[in-house]
């Protein structure tokens, strides 16, 4: 167990550094595509006209911008950290990392789309903290975890070589 606490938290430490930082041309790149592949996906349940660039429009004096930080890679990357920390096949590795990728742009998406509907169709600012704080990220972590746990039964290797 505490092997796999270590090796999470290098992970993690990488993952966040070459893929999330601006640090690297390379991050930057791939969160921006990563934002416009959230953005494209979000337009086909939008009103028309309702997404401009990075805005979603509420109404005229209100919008929810996506940027960076609500592209989803966050969540990903804590999936990625878990899975590569486990002991299990690399081939197993690389497959539940894409499935956790697809899984997460999919979650993702509808996490923007309830704050976006709650926001739109209630009080506005007060609707937006418990849909986009409370309920969408309580839905990231149920995610992550479900996947984590499906990751870990379907792995075929075994911890018994893993020290406590």
């Amino acid at each position: 167990m505490k092997q796999f606490v270590a090796l999470y938290f290098l992970f993690l430490g990488l993952l966040f550094v070459l893929f999330y930082a601006p640090i690297l041309e390379f991050s930057t790149i791939l969160n921006d595509g990563q934002t416009k592949l959230t953005l494209y996906f979000l337009d086909f349940f939008l009103k028309s006209g309702q997404l401009k660039g990075i805005d979603i429009w509420i109404h005229p004096q209100y919008k929810i911008i996506i940027n960076q930080s609500c592209n989803g890679v966050i969540p990903i990357l804590f999936l990625v950290a878990s899975i590569l920390a486990y002991p299990s096949s690399v081939l197993h590795k690389i497959l539940w990392i894409f499935i956790g990728y697809a899984v997460f742009s999919i979650v993702n998406v509808l996490r923007i789309l309830l704050v976006v509907y709650a926001t739109e169709y209630g009080e506005g600012q007060g609707e937006f903290y418990w849909s986009h704080d409370l309920v969408g990220n309580f839905l990231l972590m149920v995610t992550g975890l479900i996947l984590f746990v499906l990751f870990i039964k379907t792995s075929s290797k075994t911890i018994k070589n893993f020290e406590s």
